[in-house]
């Protein structure tokens, strides 16, 4: 054998060595790389961060707004805003944090912020009611805004995930918005997934994870089976009734955790039946809360007397109201009903309902069906039908009568933001069709008041009128079940207001 062909054979030995041992280094890289998978039960098709009412973008750490809640004592704190300030409560000025950059590496300063807002009031009419901005100037890190009446609470509106920063130079805003988070996006499924990458340059720090997947499910056994398998690693409202086996998993923990949420049936107010307040009162007796916490919740949850926990100063000492069977057919028979032939019927029209759900939320269905057999008893003929997105649907159709629907009603610990969006005539999730002049003067009232004591005494008496009138019914306050595996992932928290997920702070163990 030759020299020549010796050599060449050694050569290519090595060559085959380190490619060998490069081939293994990059399996141990991989093996021990950063990353985690959190599995949500909202899908979204968009991650425009001022438009999307799932909130993706912010929850995955993509997107930050200028004022952040701070969950433990229900304060808001400078986020991309390090101050602000107001003299007359119509006149703001902001001053942004200095050194922060947007995921291609632009300075975030008030040009770019105030481009951000005006486009989110342009996009969103939900922000536009709510933030009510009139004018806004920039000057470096320094913004002026004007709102069209005195609003003292228009800092708190700034928590909202719909008023995420972002640089509207970058405009793919579905598939990859640019924000200024520990996160920029790597890929986006629409439906299915979005991938995350860490961004080094984030100005807290950059992120200890190198990497996330927040996917999505809106079936919660299939959630649950995912942390059981090992396919997620943090699952957000695993199936109730699954949490015994998720406990008995080793390494698995569970947070349930009391929040600022409230299941409620939504009433169309435009609709003839429902016009009539005894009608509502018969749709509200009909609810067996107790025991839908006990089947339904399995406990984790607190029945409702009305839209805010009963923490909160806001939330008044209801009436006891009537409930049952006998007592709805009793409002009935004051609105003009008759039961004849098993009949719910009024001038011969029997009562129907028809009845919204989504299965996103897997209780909701389950309280939709509870209430359609005890209206059943009445001879009031419920149909459900499935929707997959609430808001747009109740948007845009009027062609229903009750909904199951589940909203956050004080997560900037304030009433405000619920009353607004919910009772005022102008209100983005008035899908009841809401427009009761003293209602709506108490709002505004409200709108211009400023000190919590004193938004108290005003939102108590809100809440008082709202459960008169019975716009809307409201079944309970669901607490926030999180799943995750605590021997793998460190730092995470449980939100009470449920907007921030993926942090630059959450961690694996190696």
């Amino acid at each position: 054998m030759s020299n020549r062909y010796i050599s060449f054979l050694f050569l290519l030995l090595v060559a085959i060595f380190l490619a060998a041992c490069s081939s293994n280094a990059t399996y141990k890289q991989g093996e021990e790389k950063k990353k985690v998978n959190l599995l949500f039960n909202f899908a979204t098709s968009s991650l425009d961060p001022n438009v999307d009412t799932s909130y993706v973008s912010l929850r995955a750490g993509i997107t930050e707004t200028l004022v952040h809640l701070n969950d433990t004592n229900l304060t808001i704190e400078p986020w991309l805003a390090k101050s602000w300030d107001s003299k007359d409560g119509q006149i703001w000025k902001i001053e942004l944090r200095d050194g922060v950059t947007f995921q291609n590496g632009k300075t975030m300063n008030g040009s770019a912020v105030k481009a951000s807002l005006e486009r989110a009031i342009k996009d969103s009419r939900a922000i536009k009611n709510a933030l009510r901005i009139e004018s806004i100037e920039a000057n470096a890190n320094t913004l002026t805004i004007k709102t069209t009446v005195p609003f003292p609470e228009f800092p708190s509106e700034l928590v909202h995930p719909n008023t995420s920063i972002i640089d509207v130079t970058e405009t793919d805003y579905i598939n990859k918005p640019i924000g200024t988070g520990p996160f920029a996006v790597s890929s986006f499924t629409p439906g299915t997934a979005v991938d995350l990458i860490r961004y080094d340059g984030y100005w807290n720090g950059p992120a200890k994870l190198e990497s996330a997947r927040f996917s999505f499910n809106a079936d919660a056994n299939a959630r649950s089976l995912a942390l059981q398998s090992g396919a997620a690693d943090i699952v957000f409202r695993p199936a109730v009734e699954s949490l015994e086996n998720l406990k008995a998993v080793k390494g698995v923990t569970i947070d349930s955790t009391s929040t600022f949420r409230v299941h409620q049936m939504t009433m169309n107010l435009e609709r003839k039946p429902l016009q009539d307040v005894n009608v509502r009162k018969a749709v509200d007796a009909l609810i067996d809360r107790k025991a839908i916490v006990e089947t339904i919740l399995k406990g984790h949850a607190e029945v409702a007397a009305g839209p805010f926990p009963s923490t909160f100063s806001f939330a008044p000492d209801y009436p006891e109201k009537k409930s049952g069977l006998e007592a709805a057919r009793t409002y009935l028979k004051e609105a003009g009903y008759t039961e004849a032939n098993g009949v719910m019927q009024k001038n011969g029209e029997p009562l129907t309902f028809k009845l919204l759900t989504y299965s996103s939320r897997a209780d909701l269905p389950l309280i939709a069906q509870v209430f359609q057999s005890d209206a059943g008893k009445l001879g009031i003929n419920v149909k459900i039908q499935l929707i997959e997105k609430p808001e747009e649907y109740m948007a845009a159709n009027r062609d229903w009568d009750l909904t199951t629907y589940s909203n956050l009603t004080a997560p900037r610990g304030d009433a405000g933001y619920y009353l607004n969006a919910t009772f005022h005539p102008k209100g983005a999730l008035n899908f009841s069709g809401a427009d009761d002049d003293k209602l709506t003067s108490l709002i505004d009232e409200l709108n211009a008041t400023v000190g919590q004591e004193k938004r108290s005494v005003i939102a108590e008496k809100i809440a008082m009128y709202v459960d008169e009138q019975v716009y809307n019914s409201f079944v309970l306050h669901p607490n926030t079940l999180v799943a995750y595996k605590s021997d793998k992932v460190k730092n995470w928290m449980t939100s009470r207001s449920e907007y921030y997920m993926l942090t630059n702070e959450l961690d694996v163990n190696k």
